[in-house]
């Protein structure tokens, strides 16, 4: 006999569909949160029978669960942790346990691609092509390869599983794989992923005009709360606004924060991990606790939202000949362009004593001190016309 414990996102989940495709009805699954993980082991340890083989995916226990399922492997050998977040590389020190973050080219490893990887690897499961794909499709969401790599159908996949209980996705999942000789999905599934994925859309609008900005420790940080789409929320957020080290995302009802960057100088799962948290270095999470909500609730609930850029512009654009020209709520102007071969700024016409290298940092200056944004045309243009009249009018 067989027991899963497995996170309940998509990977966690993926691990649970290929434990029932290779064990069938000899195996019970799990799934669980961060915080509930540790109570499975203990009714494990106390309650399950001896001969039942343990594994552990996509999680990792704390500190005196390690311990425990140390003296079980000792006495019996029948416990197998795969993981593959960064803060569970110390569980390596252990027999029992295999935590891969990447491979020695470089390629990110999910929970699921590695427990398949086990599974064929020990003649526990048959490789095949549907598999492969639903593995591989599970891996590159999880490690946000999909985005890089434009492979929306890993995308649409984590959509459908949030769409559908998780009994539901299992059952389809598995007569899929088992039955297919491809993956894909069906009419009814591509029409349901289509409204999804619009009303993803009108929900980030919205939260694009909630967030507020921070300055948390050495970082800028992007705040906001949401209920849902934390990975889709930010993505996008970290796109619109690109001077922003990180992204908080706030889910007051679950008393649970996500944390995620776009950023490539950034670690979030250090940030999650000063909150008793952790994860991966562009997506990671932690609880609400006292001293998170001090820092991103309490000294940030009075601060006003961003303004978000203008949009669809033709003429004040970044890195144009003329200048690009920016505002604050306070309505003080920035001018940034190009001259002696560096980027430099007015702020209310007078020229400010800092340069840079790049129109992208003069930006970043810009939007990080001044939460400024980039105006409309019409508003542009009138101030090039009034710009124009005061040179010819001095002139004269």
């Amino acid at each position: 006999m067989y027991k899963l414990l497995s996170h309940n996102d998509l990977d966690g989940v993926g691990c649970g569909i290929l434990a029932k495709l290779a064990f069938d009805q000899e195996v019970k699954v799990r799934y669980n949160s961060v915080s509930s993980l540790n109570r499975e082991i203990e009714f494990f340890l106390e309650n399950d029978s001896p001969d039942t083989f343990l594994f552990i995916t996509d999680l990792s226990p704390n500190e005196e669960n390690v311990k425990r399922l140390n003296a079980h492997f000792g006495e019996n050998g029948k416990v197998q942790l795969i993981d593959h977040h960064k803060t569970a590389l110390h569980l390596n020190d252990y027999e029992w346990s295999s935590i891969v973050v990447e491979r020695e080219d470089g390629k990110l490893t999910s929970a699921t691609s590695l427990f398949y990887e086990f599974l064929v690897l020990n003649n526990l499961l048959e490789a095949r092509d549907s598999i492969n794909e639903f593995v591989e499709l599970v891996r590159q969401y999880d490690t946000w390869e999909w985005e890089k790599n434009e492979n929306h159908k890993a995308h649409a996949l984590n959509s459908l599983f949030y769409l559908v209980s998780i009994d539901d996705f299992e059952e389809t999942m598995m007569e899929r794989l088992r039955n297919s000789d491809d993956f894909d999905f069906d009419e009814f599934e591509k029409r349901l992923l289509n409204m999804e994925e619009d009303k993803i859309d009108r929900y980030i609008r919205r939260k694009k005009r909630e967030i507020v900005q921070a300055k948390v420790g050495e970082y800028y940080a992007g705040i906001v709360y949401a209920e849902s789409y934390h990975s889709e929320l930010g993505n996008e957020l970290g796109k619109e606004y690109a001077h922003l080290d990180y992204i908080v995302i706030l889910n007051m009802g679950g008393k649970r924060i996500s944390y995620r960057t776009i950023h490539d100088h950034v670690d979030v799962s250090a940030v999650a991990g000063h909150f008793g948290g952790g994860g991966h270095q562009k997506a990671s999470g932690s609880a609400l606790t006292d001293v998170a909500y001090k820092q991103f609730v309490l000294d940030t609930f009075h601060l006003e939202p961003l303004q978000e850029d203008a949009k669809k512009n033709r003429y004040n654009l970044k890195e144009s000949a003329f200048g690009t020209l920016y505002k604050t709520k306070g309505d003080d102007l920035f001018l940034l362009y190009h001259q002696n071969g560096k980027w430099t700024v007015d702020k209310n016409k007078k020229t400010m004593s800092e340069t840079f290298p790049t129109f992208d940092e003069g930006e970043r200056f810009l939007k990080r001190n001044f939460e400024a944004f980039l105006v409309k045309d019409d508003f542009f243009v009138e101030y090039l016309i009034k710009e124009v009249k005061n040179n010819n009018s001095n002139k004269k």
